[in-house]
Order: structure tokens, then sequence, then C-alpha cells
């Protein structure tokens, strides 16, 4: 039986962000739940008293994200997990993208991880271990026609992750992207779209029937997944949630490196004469 870990998840309140607060007090840990609407999370606090600690928080507000991971850390004095979960999609032709609501899909699913991140780095540096998760997706590796800034935003979390995770190590803080398939989270609902362009329908709808109803998993099955990572030794950097994920990333990266084989030739010749 693992000891008991402080989490502390934003976008607690629906989705995998509920599912996964729910299960670690379930296991006995204790959980900082925090969402835009905290009334949501009352059942929770009836039901797990003092094991949970329910804060409002809107990432974006990023004065409002410092204040609320250090008064999780003095109501539990330690931090041990940090769930990055807080975010939307976005979704659109690049052409159809209206510039505003992408800024605002990135200052949710980017800046507001980031703020996340930045306030609990000090904490979990102090302390000498800590975990930080940060929730991407099947569209942080595929960037699929029409996914718009959602997949865009998926991509910049992959990346910051992946330098956080070299960056920290060193202090003993450890650091893995959850990259979750198709869920039946009610993600869909959440959704935002700008205006269509009727050229880009035929697209969106080849995309739409790209999704199998017989690959979408039950949000509660991740949990297991989840704990495994956080009771790890050495937890992975990337995990996958999900069994029909990994081969459309294979198959993804079996074209990419067709890609760079195909034209290394040119590349090659595009380095110039070598200079001592």
């Amino acid at each position: 039986m693992s000891s008991s870990k402080v989490w502390f998840i934003t976008g607690a309140s629906r989705g995998f962000g509920r599912v996964w607060a729910e299960a670690a007090l379930k296991r006995g840990d204790r959980v900082v739940a925090a969402a835009r609407n905290p009334g949501d999370l009352d059942e929770l606090v009836k039901t797990h008293a003092d094991a949970v600690l329910v804060l409002p928080l809107d990432v974006t507000d990023r004065d409002a994200v410092f204040k609320a991971v250090a008064q999780a850390f003095v109501h539990f004095e330690r931090l041990d997990v940090i769930l990055c979960n807080a975010g939307y999609g976005y979704m659109g032709a690049i052409e159809e993208l209206e510039p505003a609501q992408v800024k605002a899909n990135f200052e949710t699913n980017v800046f507001g991880t980031l703020s996340v991140i930045q306030a609990a780095l000090p904490i979990l540096r102090i302390q000498g271990n800590g975990h930080i998760i940060t929730v991407s997706s099947i569209g942080g590796i595929i960037g699929f026609p029409t996914g718009g800034s959602y997949t865009a935003s998926k991509f910049a979390i992959e990346a910051m992750s992946e330098a956080l995770a070299g960056e920290v190590a060193p202090f003993g803080i450890k650091v893995t992207i959850l990259e979750p398939g198709q869920f039946a989270t009610k993600f869909q609902s959440a959704v935002q779209s700008p205006p269509a362009i009727e050229a880009y329908d035929p697209i969106r709808q080849a995309i739409r029937s790209s999704f199998k109803p017989g690959e979408v998993g039950d949000p509660a099955a991740t949990t297991a997944a989840i704990f495994e990572a956080v009771d790890a030794t050495e937890p992975p950097l990337r995990l996958v949630l999900g069994s029909s994920t990994i081969p459309k990333f294979r198959a993804v990266y079996a074209k990419r490196l067709s890609n760079w084989e195909k034209w290394e030739a040119v590349s090659n010749a595009a380095q110039g004469e070598q200079h001592a």
C-alpha cells in the first residue's frame, strides 16, 4: 500500500478532474479540488469532509493560482501531485479561427498550466520531491485538420512538459504527460467553434467520421493507470490513456520517419560546407 498523497487538481468539478479527485479520495489520499464552479463539488465535501479542500479557481487568473497553491500547501502542509487538468477545446479550420478565441484558449490550456506549475515548483523544490502531471491529448501528438487551436495548445503542453522534466529532475521532481484518447467525459459538450466556412465542411465531416464510437473509453478505468504512475519510483514521461491511441501514434510516427528519410539528402545538403 502506497503512503497517502496530497493532490492539487485543477478543473476538478467535472470530466477527468472529477473522476481522478474522487478516486484519489476513495483510496485514502487528500485532495485540493480547484474549480471555476466550486459549488459543483459540494457532494465531494459531504462525502470526504476534511480530506478534501475545495478552492474556487480560474487558472487564467495568475495571482489567484499562486494564492490557491499557497493556501493548499498551508492547509495540508505538503503537495505531492500537481495535476494540471483545466482546459477546453476550441476547434475549427485554421482559416476559421478567431484570434481572440485562440488567445483565450491558450490562456487556459497553456498559460493556466504554466501558472500552476510555476506556483508549485518552489514548494516542490524545497520538499525535494513531487510529481507534476500535465494533461495533453491524442491531439498533442496528432495535429488533425480542424483541430484548430486545441491541438496547437496540446502540442505546446507536450513541449513545455518535456523541457520541464529535464529541468526539475535534479530536484527529485517527476513529470508525466497524460495523452488520453477518446473518453466519455462530455468533453465535446464544452468544445467551442468559430463560424464555419462551408468549403471546409467535407474535411470536417471526414474527421468526425474517423472518431469511432467503439473507441470511446470509460473515464473511471483511467484511475488505475494514474495511480500506477504516481506510485512508481520512475514514472513515465508520457502515459497514453486508452487502447486505440498508441496504434494511431505508431502510424503517425511511421509517416514522419518516412518523410524525413525521403527528404534526407535534401536536408543534409542544407548543412552547407563543414567548418572546423
